[in-house]
């Protein structure tokens, strides 16, 4: 960072403090040199918004971009390892609103390091992350570019997808029990962009737990899921399969996708639509 990009930054973050997704406001006499990341999109967030040199530590499944792997693992959501996570002397930690357990976010509180909160409720959440970042690092230049071509992206899906013929598809999020997503989940989001009809969008919990018998109900065309974690393709077909009526099962539309993509509220958010939008195009 430049002398006068320095002072510019030092005279924004006294005058103006960085409130987080939980409500809190922060204050940084210099922008922060060492950030611990508690999930994998948020070291994702940090890269792309031009502050991947800060990282010193992630949690143990963040792979991508491949340099954060250099990084020291720090546990995960639920079992972050506080003494190695203090031993880093990190400026500031973030965390996933509403993926990592309050009381995770209490001990870390508890050791005196700067706390941020992210949550992403929407599709549109990962650019205003994007900028938030970059006010924190003092990279809002590069953090703005990644969040205009997120946008423009994301932009981009929702009009080439506006009029596309709806297609009623289940997303299984586990197999046992039998978990799927609400429409204000972000995969949710996701399948709605698409043009997907989520037959549980209305409930009122964004992970549900639902039954086969609702499912059937549904008659949904395509099953979706996210490879590794809901299933595979052979265990979709394997489970639905078993009623021939079903729609999905007579066009054998079973789709495992990236879990790595969709999974991840992070920038390549838009990826992630294009992957779901294009195992819908199929079943069109």
């Amino acid at each position: 960072m430049s002398v006068a990009l320095g002072v510019a930054w030092l005279a924004v973050a006294t005058s103006v403090p960085l409130v987080d997704d939980a409500g809190v406001s922060h204050r940084f006499s210099a922008p922060p040199a060492r950030i611990v990341t508690l999930a994998p999109h948020l070291t994702e967030l940090l890269f792309a918004a031009g502050a991947g040199a800060t990282l010193v530590g992630r949690d143990a499944w963040s792979d991508q971009p491949p340099a954060a792997r250099a990084a020291v693992d720090v546990g995960d959501a639920f079992r972050v390892d506080l003494e190695r996570l203090a031993a880093l002397r990190p400026d500031a930690v973030l965390a996933w609103g509403g993926g990592t357990p309050e009381a995770t976010l209490a001990r870390i509180r508890a050791l005196g390091v700067p706390l941020l909160v992210l949550e992403p409720r929407t599709l549109d959440d990962p650019a205003r992350h994007l900028e938030l970042l970059g006010a924190l690092t003092g990279h809002a230049a590069s953090a703005a570019r990644a969040a205009a071509e997120y946008r423009a992206a994301l932009a981009a899906l929702r009009l080439r997808y506006a009029d596309a013929r709806p297609v009623r598809a289940f997303y299984q999020v586990n197999e046992q029990p039998l978990y799927t997503v609400n429409g204000r989940a972000p995969l949710g989001q996701l399948i709605a962009l698409c043009g997907g009809v989520n037959p549980f969008a209305g409930l009122p919990v964004l992970a549900p737990v639902v039954s086969e018998e609702a499912v059937i109900a549904a008659d949904p065309e395509v099953v979706l899921t996210a490879d590794g974690e809901g299933g595979s393709v052979a265990s979709l077909r394997a489970r639905w399969a078993r009623w021939p009526a079903l729609a999905a099962t007579r066009r054998d539309a079973f789709v495992a996708l990236d879990a790595g993509l969709v999974t991840r509220p992070g920038p390549r958010l838009p990826a992630a639509a294009l992957a779901l939008c294009t195992a819908l195009d199929r079943v069109r």
